[in-house]
């Protein structure tokens, strides 16, 4: 059961709250956090793209996707994106190595991108400059208080939890499916199985989100 009804928000709102975050000489962290087809990476490219590159930049969770032949061998392939399909250490770390940068330093951080075309998460493809003021990271996870996600929430200034009405997160979740090749019905059954599963326990995160929205 979520804590709060969610808010109604409009985009420039959610623009305006990241820009104040981004605040020149400073790092900040937003993590925006939902079960999957909520719309986290949607959210957060728009308000990179609103921001510009200067003052955002976006470092999903997703990265840390293990790698097919990982899961493979731990005979999870077939439930790729549950929790125990991350490498949720290595995230935690690279969230720290990013709250910890200052903005007058000459570090690079590089972060890895997850190529849904691929189904792979291809490393060290994002740098990260101490002179951004604002990081943005989405992914399902952020919240959870198993494994070395306490430390993900830690390095999270704000945390907004996105909660769409459930029937278009679902259709949103089924086209997504269908539009990186599955069939309309492996499409439906993975988005009402596995994922679905996973959503139930994301829910139970957002409890400890600082502000619980539905984006207009």
């Amino acid at each position: 059961m979520r804590p709060q009804a969610p808010a109604d928000v409009g985009m420039d709102e959610l623009i305006a709250r990241a820009a104040a975050l981004a605040v020149r000489g400073e790092r900040h962290i937003l993590g925006i956090v939902g079960a999957p087809g909520a719309g986290k990476s949607t959210l957060a490219e728009r308000l990179v793209q609103a921001l510009g590159s200067e003052r955002a930049v976006l470092v999903p969770m997703d990265g840390y996707h293990l790698a097919n032949a990982v899961l493979e061998d731990l005979g999870r392939r077939d439930r790729k994106g549950a929790i125990d399909t991350f490498d949720d250490a290595g995230f935690a770390s690279l969230l720290e190595r990013i709250h910890r940068q200052r903005p007058d330093s000459a570090e690079i951080i590089y972060a890895p991108h997850f190529r849904r075309d691929l189904e792979e998460p291809i490393g060290s493809s994002q740098p990260i400059y101490g002179s951004i003021p604002l990081v943005i990271t989405e992914g399902n996870y952020l919240l959870q208080d198993s494994g070395a996600w306490p430390r993900v929430r830690s390095c999270l200034d704000e945390a907004w939890f996105i909660a769409p009405e459930e029937p278009l997160r679902h259709s949103r979740l089924i086209r997504r499916h269908e539009r990186y090749g599955k069939s309309p019905d492996e499409a439906r059954s993975w988005a009402l199985g596995s994922d679905q599963r996973n959503a139930e326990l994301i829910e139970t995160s957002a409890r400890l989100a600082d502000w619980i929205i539905r984006v207009r």
